[in-house]
């Protein structure tokens, strides 16, 4: 791994963990799935075009048009869609480190559904993750979280489960820009849906709410996605979640920092456990 990769993987990890951070904003102002739909309308078009100014096409391979519309469906329409909707009552943090664990589920569906060999290093990682996870919802949920936006998070990171595993395929072959535009352009599609069926267009216009906007869609939205799929492309898919394990103190500590959340003892001692635990699932791999 080179230093360009380890750039690249540090900026993924810290734009995505400040995803929560600003995601708990805007639905404090606006209604969540309008707001989604159209912050990834606004990115994808923006992706779309600044891959034509450079030279990119839509002649995407069949592997690639599947893996845009299942990254666009799993990733965008129900992970992001889920927990837009339950950070309206879950803390961002707390949202932030049940995605985190998404390379443990990677690791786990893949030694049970596929058969994938797991090493002994990789399955005290996994234990480890359950551990980390059982500390902070059991001192979550003494606390009183609201179990529906609980339920809508583990929905959430089973569906970015399921968008990861498809990721290789959408990035090789080229024209990656263009193929984030694509798969944000089908999350729109797909929750423009609930959000006319669903909900009013009631929102309170602030400074917050607008540099929040502007911020997700540009940086975790457009760039996070970009940089992601070009780590994937140039180190595989294996050596870059192994960024992941960054995700759950970065997550913590940008929702502490900003939004002033309480966190427990119970949580870091948590947060410390699932991060060795993703650390050790993906260095088994190696």
């Amino acid at each position: 791994m080179d230093i360009k990769a380890i750039l690249m993987g540090l900026a993924f990890a810290a734009m995505w963990s400040s995803a929560f951070t600003s995601a708990r904003v805007i639905v404090e102002y606006a209604p969540p799935l309008t707001a989604l739909a159209l912050r990834f309308l606004v990115s994808g078009l923006l992706g779309i075009l600044i891959a034509l100014a450079i030279g990119q096409t839509a002649r995407l391979s069949c592997r690639q048009w599947l893996g845009v519309l299942v990254f666009g469906l799993c990733q965008n329409a129900l992970y992001l869609g889920m927990n837009f909707v339950a950070m309206q009552t879950v803390p961002a943090s707390l949202a932030a480190i049940i995605a985190s664990t998404m390379p443990l589920l990677v690791a786990f569906v893949g030694w049970v559904i596929f058969g994938n060999k797991v090493k002994p290093l990789g399955l005290m990682g996994l234990i480890a993750g359950v551990i980390g996870v059982a500390l902070i919802m059991g001192a979550r949920l003494q606390g009183g979280v609201d179990m529906f936006g609980l339920i809508l998070c583990v929905i959430g990171v089973v569906s970015l489960t399921i968008a990861t595993l498809a990721v290789l395929g959408a990035s090789s072959g080229g024209n990656v820009l263009m193929i984030v535009g694509l798969q944000m352009l089908v999350g729109a599609t797909i929750l423009a849906v609930p959000a006319v069926i669903l909900e009013d267009w009631v929102v309170t216009w602030n400074w917050q709410l607008i540099v929040a906007f502007l911020y997700t869609t540009l940086v975790p939205g457009l760039a996070a996605t970009w940089v992601w799929f070009m780590l994937v492309g140039r180190i595989g898919a294996v050596k870059a979640s192994t960024f992941h394990f960054l995700n759950p103190f970065l997550g913590v500590a940008i929702a502490a920092a900003l939004l002033g959340e309480t966190i427990g003892w119970l949580d870091v001692i948590g947060v410390a456990i699932i991060a060795g635990g993703i650390l050790a699932v993906q260095l088994s791999k190696q």
